[in-house]
Formats: structure tokens, C-alpha cells, sequence
């Protein structure tokens, strides 16, 4: 199987299969992000436990790619401190901008990685980024 076709699979499962989107009873911080350039509407939703994101849940609309970008932000950062979700969420970004492009350097991403193409699609950044840029907005409020 091509490695493109093998991402954009991965990229298919998380939008139509996402294991995060519903509700959470009782979080611990709330935000909403959007694009109101396209649509794209989330609202995420995190439990912590003395630092670290124990849940990680969201619901809304957008394209597939938002979709399945907050989706595997929340299998990345469950099980993370606060500082080491914001890091991860900066290593998105700087991959996103064509910034960061070793793949060893990315691994920490782990399926998050498979959207790096994103960056020869400029109208497609802010989409990827969504759920990543609200978790740590959120994050960093506090």
C-alpha cells in the first residue's frame, strides 16, 4: 500500500470513526474553537488530574480534516502533562508549516504525523489546526 494512500485511510478512520466526539460528564476545562472562515466548530472538552489530561472528548461540525485532526489530538495528549501536550501541540504546528519535517522528529505525534501533507495545502491549515490551537489556548489560560 502507498504511504499516502495508508494516511489518507488513517485520516478517513478519525473522521468517520472518531473514538473522542461526544460528551463529557463533569470536565474540568471547556473552550470552543472556531474557523469562521469555513465553518469548522468545535467544542473540546478535558479532564485533569494533578497536571495531566486524563480525557479528552469533542463535539461539533467540520470538514474531515478538523474532524479527524482533534481526534487523534485527543489519542495524543490523554495520558500527557499540560507541558507536554502544549509541546506536542507546537510540534503540530511547526509540521503544519512545512517547518518540521524529519519524520523521527515527529514521531511523538504519532498518527497526528499522517497530516503533514497538510502543509502544501494552505486553506487547509487552519482546519488541521483547529482542535490542537484550542486545547492550547485552553491550556494555557489557566
Amino acid at each position: 500500500m502507498e504511504l499516502k494512500s495508508f494516511y489518507r485511510e488513517i485520516v478517513n478512520e478519525h473522521n468517520l470513526n472518531p473514538v473522542h466526539k461526544g460528551t463529557m460528564e463533569n470536565p474540568d476545562r471547556v473552550l470552543r474553537g472556531v474557523n469562521p472562515s469555513c465553518g469548522d466548530d468545535i467544542t473540546l472538552r478535558l479532564k485533569l488530574d494533578n497536571g495531566t489530561i486524563t480525557d479528552a472528548m469533542f463535539t461539533g461540525e467540520g470538514c474531515a480534516i478538523s474532524q479527524a485532526s482533534v481526534d487523534m489530538m485527543a489519542d495524543d495528549i490523554i495520558g500527557k502533562t499540560v507541558e507536554e501536550a502544549v509541546a506536542l501541540s507546537e510540534m503540530f504546528h511547526g509540521m503544519i508549516l512545512g517547518e518540521i519535517t524529519d519524520e523521527d522528529e515527529l514521531e511523538p505525534l504519532e498518527e497526528a504525523a499522517s497530516l503533514m501533507d497538510i502543509s502544501h495545502m494552505p486553506a487547509r491549515t487552519k482546519c488541521a489546526m483547529l482542535g490542537w490551537r484550542t486545547m492550547k489556548q485552553m491550556l494555557e489560560e489557566e
